[in-house]
């Protein structure tokens, strides 16, 4: 029987007024014992349950309870999953945490390839982890939407990308979850001369049979550090070849849209860049189901700048302050432009953005989400940064402040001199953090 620990009882809740503590393990609901969260949320949902809580003494409490159905007992779990995670089985050719240099920390080569993540947190899975246990579970609990990297629909080309004999036979998995309605949203990486052409051609077609389950499908180039020795030769695409993938996906983008009434596939902003072709508008991303892959993320920035600029244009706004602004190769662009117009309409604010040149995995490698805290500090040292910097929020790990490089944002604002203001990937947070402006409840990001 696996135990979990508690980590926090939340004030007023079904747990202290039973006298459970940070501590104190769970042991089982109703008899059963608990293998993951999913397995907890289902088993507390009844008006009426029995947990055994066995106290730090080693005493063991059977505690009666009453309760709403589907009132929450009040509980975090120091291991929020309650399970252990699950590592990725594959050798993926396009694998991104094998292009990564020696020494870093260790949580940064973990390759997760579980399901219940991909529901959590948006994670992407290949299929091939999952057992029939796994699937069972899925749609019993009605885990959705599940992130899928399919790569290609081709089971031998598949078997090939992903290093894994057992890669295409996966693909039928998405059949069960097509058939009892669980939710999908899909990705396919990229390769130069591997995926692309007619084999995503064929990708596109066959995961059109899963609309309207499968909601959408992004499609992305391979990132490629500078760390490749030894790996399967991959090349870059250059603008040709983004041309030829935009051209693919908006052919099919038309045809689907007049079928169903949405576009489908879509195409990451790298695209449009690599291609010098304008962005869509906003009504071609659909809804942006595919942000955290980069797609729509520049229009939504764009669209969400707009409505900010909007709102203090013809005010005789002005701010006497001199500030700095960094971000990657991809997004500068964006962000010199609208740092230029808000410049422009506010009197006095002077806006400096610098754009930071990925030294660290390669010049390739353009996304602000992948920058280092020693490539800021190198090509910012000596620049003039004003009262303040901004730093979008993607730079640092999830609730942290830390870099990839494991520096730190304290160290990096001391290191430069000057205080470091994090900025949301929100249109109308840059403009109010530009301005000056406390984030709406009087928060500030700052050190």
């Amino acid at each position: 029987m696996k135990e979990h620990r508690i980590g926090r009882v939340l004030s007023g809740s079904i747990a202290q007024e039973m006298d459970i503590e940070a501590g104190d393990i769970l042991l089982a609901i109703n008899g059963q014992g608990i293998e993951d969260i999913f397995d907890y949320q289902y088993l507390i949902q009844d008006e009426y349950i029995e947990a055994l809580v066995r106290k730090p003494s080693g005493e063991e409490w059977l505690l009666e309870i009453d309760k709403e159905y589907d009132e929450d007992l009040g509980v975090e779990f120091e291991n929020g999953l309650m399970d252990d995670y699950r590592s990725c089985q594959n050798r993926c050719i396009f694998c991104f945490i094998d292009q990564m240099p020696k020494g870093m920390r260790e949580s940064l080569y973990f390759k997760d390839d579980d399901s219940r993540l991909s529901f959590l947190q948006g994670n992407y899975v290949t299929l091939t982890n999952l057992s029939d246990y796994d699937m069972e579970r899925i749609i019993r609990y009605r885990l959705s939407p599940i992130n899928i990297s399919f790569q290609t629909t081709d089971p031998a080309l598949r078997c090939m990308m992903l290093h894994n004999r057992f890669a295409g036979e996966a693909l039928k998995k998405a059949d069960r979850l097509y058939e009892n309605g669980i939710e999908m949203n899909g990705q396919i990486v990229l390769c130069r001369g591997v995926n692309d052409g007619e084999a995503l051609e064929r990708s596109i077609k066959d995961l059109t049979a899963y609309i309207p389950v499968l909601k959408s499908v992004s499609v992305v180039p391979v990132g490629l550090s500078r760390y490749r020795e030894g790996l399967y030769p991959l090349e870059p695409f250059d603008r040709e070849d983004a041309k030829a993938v935009l051209h693919r996906i908006h052919g099919w983008q038309e045809r689907l849209y007049a079928a169903y009434g949405f576009h489908f596939v879509h195409a990451s902003d790298e695209w449009y860049l690599l291609a010098q072709e304008e962005l869509p508008e906003a009504s071609r991303y659909d809804g942006y189901l595919q942000l955290e892959n980069g797609v729509g993320m520049l229009r939504l920035l764009e669209e969400e700048f707009e409505e900010a600029f909007e709102a203090l244009k013809g005010k005789g706004i002005r701010r006497e302050r001199t500030i700095s602004a960094a971000t990657g190769l991809l997004a500068y662009p964006y962000i010199r432009e609208m740092a230029e117009r808000l410049m422009g309409e506010v009197s006095g604010l002077r806006i400096l953005v610098y754009p930071v040149r990925n030294d660290f995995f390669g010049e390739r490698i353009t996304v602000s989400g992948l920058l280092t805290g020693g490539d800021i500090r190198s090509q910012l040292m000596g620049r003039e940064l004003g009262e303040e910097l901004l730093l979008p929020q993607n730079v640092l790990r999830s609730g942290e402040d830390v870099f990839l490089d494991d520096m730190k944002l304290g160290g990096l604002s001391q290191a430069l001199q000057v205080p470091i203001n994090i900025v949301k990937s929100s249109g109308h947070d840059f403009v109010r953090k530009c301005l000056g402006e406390e984030a709406p409840g009087g928060s500030k990001e700052r050190l």
